[in-house]
């Protein structure tokens, strides 16, 4: 494990471009979450809902033009200022080089949120070294409770942890 970090550090980071997901990003959101092996994999209509009505609340990550990465999120209705980030993927090639963290960076400044949400199964390195380093970064608190217990899953789902990082500096 410890080599397999150092390793993931000594990457170079990559040049990327960041913009909102459009339609046509729909099936590169879909494939790029199959393939992680590691997130809930919705239909590829959800994808291009998500690309039509979360565009504002959801960042796209490419590198000379080819899908590198993506987050997917929403504001809380019932709580202004809060970004729920419901996904984040980055294709194989690009893992290691700090693009879900510069994503999540950007996409945070971009709604200006006072607070950031995610769930995360408590099996997820990946994703609560990406949230507690944001929290880090940012000079704020963490918090993380039960939120979606496995016995509310009708098919065997792990615990989805709420993480709730705020107020951010």
């Amino acid at each position: 494990m410890v080599e397999e970090l150092a390793e993931t550090q000594s990457i170079p980071r990559i040049e990327a471009k960041f913009r909102k997901p459009t339609l046509q990003d729909g099936q590169s959101l879909w494939r790029m979450a199959r393939d992680s092996q590691v997130l809930d994999l919705n239909s590829s209509y959800s994808y291009l809902l998500w690309s039509r009505d979360f565009a504002e609340t959801s960042m796209m990550a490419t590198v000379d033009g080819e899908p590198a990465g993506f987050i997917t999120g929403y504001m809380r209705p019932d709580e202004p200022g809060t970004l729920m980030v419901w996904q984040v993927a980055v294709d194989h090639e690009f893992r290691g080089r700090k693009l879900a963290a510069e994503m999540l960076d950007r996409l945070a400044g971009q709604v200006q949120a006072e607070r950031v949400e995610t769930t995360i199964t408590a099996d997820n390195e990946a994703s609560i070294r990406l949230f507690a380093g944001f929290a880090s970064r940012r000079g704020a608190p963490i918090e993380r409770e039960p939120l979606f217990t496995a016995e509310l899953y009708p098919d065997g789902h792990n615990t989805e942890y709420l993480y709730r990082i705020g107020p951010l500096t």
